[in-house]
């Protein structure tokens, strides 16, 4: 019993022994392990730190494994092909380039290694967009130069879209819808290539000039103002009265531009307006009611003296009172049968047009008066034209023309001249010569004179009167020969 006790004792002690053996074996070996490992990962680390993953490429360039040196280099030397797409459709193929890096982009190269870095290697894909310190003038001005030529030579054959459109159309305000089209908003586009990647082939998404649609607020604001325009009343002043002409009634044609500027397409209703309001006023080739030196009312046709509108001159400046928000224009394109074409007496409103001061020619009393701001200044007897087709004074509304001292009178007939006779006092009130003239060689003043022995049409006075006549007598100032 006891030699088996003690041989089992020993047999413990010396398993003991192997295993302190093999223990002490295995933690040197782990360790081992261990610091060949850490050694392995730290190498791992240095390089991972300073090379580029596996699947990363910078501006399209594959650049994995790659120290920052190399990968610029590859740069350096790479080619773009300057292809340039448009969705899926290639429009343009320029010149092959290289890459214009230098070693001035080291140290973003570099930021993009830092960037990429992961603790252990990742195969992820990555391409990373860099653009070189120096600008590439190829890409950055003849490719947009090329790329801007082609898009405006396409979109020449393509639809082009139509903005939606307000108008004014016969008295309505009308919107019309928008169309859109097939044409490229060019400068979205050159905007879009200026940020594009630094890569070989350019891709551009589609982009299409757009138009201005129905319910934009552009629209809205042109619907308001052509509802203020056809609000607008403008003044028309003509004499002393005032016609306000209202565009709800007038215009019922218009455009508006971008610039919210109106444009009438139609001035018909003015025209007539215009014409109705001078058909109203004017004196030109009317008949005017004159109140004789005896109080009797007659009718004397207007000839030199009256005047009337220019209608077709006058409708511009009254589109353009109402284009540009004028609230009143006065009447200016006024003619007559004047010597020159004036229209006199648009100034003179009282007295039925005719006013208070100027000179009644009675041809059947052969008298004339003279009256100033109303008041009678001068009459004396006179011999008119002699009561014959020929030379008889013509009857009518007529004004002084001009007035001159120590005249000559010259008598035509048939292109020859007849007589040629001086006079003091020379005031023609007709465009074909009659006039008022002092007449020394005239002794026969009867109130029948004329009837076989007047003039050739003026108005014979007195020498002994004349000077006072002519001195009251005034420029452009009526002269009624009845």
């Amino acid at each position: 019993m006891g030699g088996s006790f003690m041989e089992s004792t020993v047999h413990n002690q010396e398993i003991e022994k192997h295993r302190a053996k093999w223990y002490a074996n295995w933690r040197f070996i782990t360790a081992g392990i261990i610091i060949i490992m850490a050694l392995v990962i730290a190498a791992g680390c240095y390089y991972q730190a300073n090379h580029f993953n596996a699947q990363i490429k910078i501006n399209g360039i594959k650049v994995g494994g790659m120290s920052a040196d190399q990968a610029l280099k590859e740069l350096k030397t790479s080619v773009l092909k300057n292809v340039i797409y448009i969705g899926n459709q290639q429009i343009l193929d320029g010149k092959d380039t290289k890459m214009v890096f230098s070693d001035k982009d080291l140290p973003d190269v570099k930021k993009l290694l830092k960037k990429q870095w992961t603790f252990f290697p990742s195969s992820k894909e990555k391409n990373f967009s860099l653009l070189p310190t120096n600008q590439d003038q190829y890409r950055n001005q003849t490719l947009k130069k090329q790329l801007e030529e082609k898009l405006i030579a396409m979109n020449k054959g393509l639809k082009a879209p139509k903005d939606a459109a307000v108008r004014l159309d016969q008295g309505k305000i009308i919107v019309a819808n928008s169309i859109s089209g097939e044409q490229y908003d060019v400068a979205s586009l050159l905007k879009d290539f200026e940020k594009s990647k630094y890569i070989s082939e350019i891709q551009l998404n589609p982009l299409y000039i757009q138009p201005i649609k129905e319910d934009s607020e552009f629209i809205k604001n042109q619907q308001k103002k052509l509802e203020e325009f056809l609000a607008q009343t403008v003044d028309y002043k003509v004499q002393d009265k005032v016609y306000p002409l209202k565009a709800g009634e007038l215009i019922k044609n218009a455009s508006i531009s971008k610039d919210l500027q109106i444009k009438i397409d139609d001035s018909n209703e003015i025209k007539n307006r215009i014409a109705k309001i001078n058909n109203t006023q004017s004196t030109l080739n009317k008949d005017f009611k004159f109140k004789t030196h005896s109080g009797s009312v007659i009718s004397v046709k207007a000839k030199g003296y009256g005047w009337a509108i220019d209608v077709k001159k006058e409708i511009p400046r009254i589109v353009k009172a109402f284009e540009n928000g004028k609230k009143s224009v006065s009447a200016s394109n006024i003619y007559g049968h004047g010597w020159n074409g004036e229209g006199y007496g648009y100034d003179i409103t009282a007295n039925n047009g005719i006013g208070d001061t100027y000179a009644e020619v009675s041809l059947a009393n052969q008298r004339i008066w003279i009256y100033k701001n109303g008041k009678l200044v001068v009459t004396t007897n006179v011999v008119t034209g002699t009561h014959d087709n020929r030379h008889e004074t013509s009857p009518g509304v007529w004004y002084v023309l001009y007035k001159e001292t120590n005249a000559v009178l010259t008598g035509r007939e048939n292109g020859k001249i007849t007589y040629q006779t001086p006079v003091k006092y020379w005031a023609p009130f007709t465009n074909d010569g009659q006039g008022f003239h002092d007449a020394s060689w005239r002794g026969n003043w009867g109130s029948k004179t004329y009837l076989t022995s007047g003039s050739h049409g003026c108005v014979n006075t007195p020498p002994s009167i004349m000077q006072t006549v002519y001195a009251n007598l005034s420029t452009y100032e009526p002269v009624i020969v009845y």
